[in-house]
């Protein structure tokens, strides 16, 4: 829940206006060296230097020193998986093969909601541990996932977006639904969810694979009908999934061409992966407004290729970037940012920590229609601010002797930086970043 104690909070300030445009775009940040952020009811009340906010406060607050630290939006995290939580570090050889051998029995206990409730408590502790303050998430196919994962965000008062899996062939019987049950039940999650306090309902068909026709066409008209939520799914990751795809529907163009005949396309729209996409996939995502999700830590992991953001871009397509776990291997978007780099640099489409930052904060907000309420500290947003310390380790102290500049110093918080690197982490005003995780409640 919000903090209805007004705080004061000192230190360096950066937050995005625009994308950057290379390494010399100043135009495109705000930075402040002695900066303060006043927060109220949960709410950005006023931004500037120090001493101007303070002299300028009109209700009494606490104070609180985060000098010499950078203050930043809290991180967004676009696609990742909530019953995924014990398949991480899973040894697999492909996409499928993963689904089937680590994934599908995993999501299986998630029909108990005792289950949930215990992995859910686990699944936030990781994610403000490493300074992500909204996220996407799949649940399973059992309601009682989304229940669990939607309870424990409102108990911590973040801005959560998810949904009910929908599957009803090529999964164990366990998991699947049918098409009508996957409709009846995902509205009446989304009319008893979105909307209430931060959360927000995401209809999910999980991929082509596991929906049938009918399926796809109740998950088009769950969004016909509530047009003001989002949709998530996953699109050519893998050569064998689309090779299936195309299998078990040949009469489409391409993969794309599925979800565009069931009207699952549109600017709320997040398409996991994006990596083999033909010509005319990006002019329809383009078209339509559908937004390209970037997972590398998965992709590296599962081997399913690398994304293109240059082309992608060129196309006129919203990106974003996630964990993906637990496909992916770190709930920190740090070490996503470095892999994404990497990434980016085997196709020579060198990214300036600049722009990785703006990604992972203003960047995914946009992404998500959200930046009016989270991915910047303007006044008016939802106080959702991420404290770091670019000397936590040993070689990051070492290194910061000679970084010179701004720059420098993100590109060691995204290389060498982790949850260590997160001092504190702000839900709505409160901080909340655990003090010790432990294995208490994993």
């Amino acid at each position: 829940m919000a903090d209805t104690t007004a705080k004061l909070l000192r230190g360096r300030l950066l937050t995005f206006t625009s994308a950057p445009n290379g390494p010399e775009d100043t135009s495109a940040y705000t930075y402040e060296n002695d900066g303060a952020l006043l927060i109220s009811n949960g709410v950005i009340k006023a931004r500037g230097t120090y001493a101007d906010v303070k002299a300028t406060a009109s209700e009494p607050f606490e104070e609180i020193d985060h000098r010499p630290h950078l203050l930043m939006p809290g991180f967004i995290d676009t696609h990742l998986h909530f019953p995924q939580v014990q398949v991480i570090a899973s040894w697999a050889d492909q996409l499928l093969d993963w689904l089937n051998d680590y994934t599908f029995p995993a999501e299986q206990k998630f029909a108990d909601k005792t289950h949930g409730d215990r992995i859910a408590q686990g699944f936030y502790d990781c994610l403000l541990s490493n300074g992500t303050t909204t996220a996407v998430a799949y649940c399973s196919s059992h309601p009682n996932s989304v229940e669990a994962y939607l309870e424990e965000a409102a108990r911590r008062g973040m801005l959560m977006l998810g949904g009910k899996t929908m599957m009803d062939r090529n999964a164990p019987e366990a998991l699947c639904d049918t098409a009508e049950s996957a409709y009846s039940d995902s509205k009446a999650l989304l009319e008893k969810w979105h909307g209430k306090g931060r959360a927000h309902y995401v209809i999910t068909p999980r991929f082509a694979i596991t929906s049938t026709p009918q399926q796809l066409e109740a998950a088009g008209a769950l969004l016909k009908e509530y047009p003001d939520c989002h949709l998530q799914t996953h699109i050519n990751e893998n050569h064998n999934e689309i090779a299936f795809t195309k299998e078990l529907y040949p009469d489409a163009q391409d993969y794309l061409g599925v979800y565009e005949e069931f009207g699952l396309l549109g600017p709320k729209t997040l398409l996991g992966h994006c990596i083999h996409m033909n010509d005319r996939e990006l002019g329809v995502m383009r078209e339509t407004g559908s937004v390209a999700v970037f997972c590398p830590t998965s992709n590296l992991f599962l081997g399913s290729g690398l994304f293109d953001k240059k082309r992608t871009e060129a196309a006129g397509i919203k990106t974003s970037i996630a964990t993906d776990i637990g496909g992916g291997t770190s709930y920190s978007m740090l070490r996503t940012l470095d892999e994404g780099y990497k990434v980016l640099q085997l196709q020579r489409q060198r990214l300036h920590p600049l722009e990785t930052f703006y990604w992972a904060t203003l960047g995914n907000a946009k992404a998500l229609s959200l930046s009016e309420k989270i991915g910047s500290l303007d006044v008016g947003t939802d106080a959702d601010i991420v404290v770091l310390n670019a000397k936590a380790t040993r070689p990051m102290a070492l290194r910061m002797e000679t970084a010179e500049t701004l720059s420098e110093e993100l590109f060691v918080l995204q290389t060498l930086g982790d949850d260590r690197s997160v001092v504190e982490t702000y839900v709505a005003g409160t901080p909340q970043k655990p003090a010790d995780l432990g294995t208490a409640n994993i």
